[in-house]
C-alpha cells in the first residue's frame, strides 16, 4: 500500500484520507529555474501556489484550487561538507532516502521522527519532530535553507545571510516562499541502544522527570481504557550492533505492530463496544525488548495502518496532569478509542512558530483509525491542551485561528510581519493559512 498522498481524476487526497483539493493545474518542475517560472506564471495568471510533499498532513496546509507543485523531481544530496558537518539537499527528497543516503556516506541526523515518508521540506515546514531531552525538531537541525519567494527572487537564509527569515522559515507553514533546498547539520554514523517495555500508566507519570532526565530519548504510548503503557528509551551505544532478528523484527513491527494493529482497528470499528477488551489485549502484545543499530533503524517504524491525528505541544511541567486529564475525560465519556496516545518531548528551540519555541515541551498525540468519526473525541482532547496553553502540531487536526495562536506564541507577530514583506499578495495563501495566521 503506498504511503504517500494520491491524484485521481485531478483531485489531490492526503495520506489520512481526511482532506482533499482540485487544483486548477500541477507542475512538477525539475530545478530551481523552473519553479521561479512556475511561480511568476502562477501570479500572472491569479492563481494562488502550494507545494506539497507526500502528504502527511492531517490538515490541509497543503491544499489549493490554484497550482500545485509536486517536488519529486526536486530531490537528492546536492553537496556533503564534511569539514562543517553539513549536508544540503532538495527540497523534495523523502526523509527515507536522506536517512539511507546519509548512512552510505557514515553520517546520520542527531534526531527524527519515528516516520520517514514525508519530503525533507514538508516535514521541517510543520515541525515534525521525534522525542529528545536536548535534541530537538528536524527543523532544529537545520543551519541553511533556499527558498523562491513570491516575486520569483532566489533567497538563501542562515544565521548570517537574511537571519530574521532563517528564524522563521525553517517553519515557514509554506507562507514564506517555496523552499528549494535545505542545509543540515550531521554528525559521524553512531549506534543507538533501544530499550522497549511495558509499564503501568501510574508509574511512568509519577516517574516520568527521571526517566526524561536518565536517558537521550524517551517515549511512550499509553493505551486508553487501560492503565498500560509502552516504553522506549534510547541511548547512543559504543556497541556492538545487535539489530532486531529478521524474524523477531517482521513478527513484532509487521505482524503485531501493523498486522494484527489493522485487524484489531477493523474489529474496533466494526464493534466498537468491544474495543476496552480489543485495548486490553493490544497493551500485552507487545513484550520487553531490546537492540542496537544505526539511528534512523532505531528512530523510525513503518506505519501501515492508516489514521487520523492531533497533537498538541504543552509546557513539559504540565505533561502528567494534562495526562491525567486526558483519561479521566476517556474514562467518563463512553468514547471507544482503539489508537494509543503518544508521548515524546522537545528542548526549548529559537525558531519563531516552533511548537518548542522557547519552552520545554512535551508532545500528546491522540489517534483514530481512518475513517471513524473522531471529532467528539478530539474536540474533547482539545479543550484539555488548550487549557494548558497548547500549541498544535501545524500538520494535525486542530481547530486554532489566529488569534488563540497569537496568544500561545510569543513571536508570532515577527512571523506575520516577515510575511507581510515576503508575500504582500498572499501567492502562498490558503485556507488554513487564513485561518492560522489571518487574512
Amino acid at each position: 500500500m503506498s504511503t504517500t498522498a494520491s491524484a485521481k481524476n485531478g483531485t489531490w487526497r492526503n495520506w489520512g484520507g481526511n482532506v482533499s483539493a482540485r487544483p486548477a493545474r500541477q507542475a512538477a518542475p525539475a530545478s530551481v529555474e523552473e519553479l521561479v517560472a512556475v511561480v511568476r506564471g502562477a501570479a500572472e495568471d491569479g492563481l494562488k501556489v502550494k507545494p506539497v510533499g507526500t502528504g502527511h498532513s492531517f490538515t490541509s496546509i497543503a491544499a489549493t484550487d490554484g497550482v500545485l507543485i509536486r517536488p519529486h523531481l526536486l530531490t537528492g544530496i546536492r553537496t556533503i561538507d564534511r569539514d562543517d558537518m553539513t549536508v544540503t539537499v532538495e527540497a523534495g527528497t523523502p526523509l527515507k532516502r536522506l536517512n539511507a543516503a546519509l548512512a552510505r556516506e557514515g553520517l546520520s541526523l542527531t534526531n527524527m521522527g519515528d516516520i520517514m515518508e514525508q519530503t525533507v521540506s514538508g516535514a521541517t515546514s510543520t515541525g515534525t519532530h521525534g522525542t529528545g531531552r536536548e535534541s530537538g525538531s528536524i527543523a532544529a537541525q537545520i543551519k541553511a535553507l533556499e527558498l523562491v519567494t513570491a516575486d520569483g527572487s532566489v533567497l538563501r537564509c542562515s544565521e548570517k545571510e537574511n537571519p530574521e527569515v532563517f528564524a522563521a522559515a525553517r517553519i515557514g507553514l509554506g507562507a514564506l516562499g517555496i523552499v528549494t533546498a535545505i542545509t543540515f547539520a550531521v554528525e559521524p554514523l553512531f549506534l543507538l541502544s533501544a530499550r522497549e517495555e511495558p509499564m503501568s500508566l501510574d508509574r511512568v507519570l509519577a516517574e516520568f522527570d527521571q526517566l526524561w532526565a536518565e536517558n537521550e530519548h524517551f517515549e511512550f504510548y499509553w493505551f486508553p481504557h487501560t492503565r498500560s503503557t509502552n516504553t522506549k528509551r534510547n541511548n547512543r551505544s559504543a556497541g556492538p550492533e545487535q539489530p532486531v532478528g529478521q524474524l523477531a523484527g517482521w513478527f513484532e513491527d509487521e505482524f503485531l505492530s501493523n498486522g494484527v494493529f489493522q485487524v484489531a482497528q477493523w474489529a474496533g470499528r466494526a464493534a466498537p463496544a468491544a474495543v476496552p477488551a480489543i485495548a486490553r489485549v493490544s497493551s500485552k502484545a507487545l513484550s520487553a525488548r531490546t537492540y542496537t543499530d544505526i539511528p534512523y533503524k532505531v528512530f523510525t517504524s513503518p506505519r501501515r495502518v492508516r489514521f487520523v491525528e492531533m497533537e498538541y505541544a504543552v509546557p513539559r511541567a504540565a505533561l502528567a496532569e494534562t495526562l491525567r486529564e486526558l483519561k479521566a475525560m476517556v474514562d467518563r465519556s463512553g468514547l471507544r478509542i482503539s489508537f494509543p496516545v503518544e508521548v515524546r518531548t522537545a528542548p526549548a528551540d529559537d525558531i519563531v512558530l516552533s511548537t518548542a519555541g522557547g519552552r520545554d515541551s512535551a508532545y500528546i498525540a491522540v489517534h483514530m483509525f481512518r475513517g471513524t468519526p473522531y471529532q467528539t473525541y478530539f474536540t474533547a482532547a482539545e479543550r484539555i491542551f488548550t487549557a494548558h496553553e497548547g500549541r498544535p502540531h501545524w500538520g494535525k487536526v486542530h481547530t486554532r485561528d489566529a488569534e488563540y495562536l497569537a496568544e500561545v506564541y510569543p513571536r508570532f507577530g515577527e512571523f506575520t510581519a516577515l510575511r507581510d514583506r515576503l508575500d504582500p499578495e498572499r501567492l502562498f495563501q490558503n485556507d488554513y493559512l487564513r485561518r492560522v495566521l489571518g487574512a
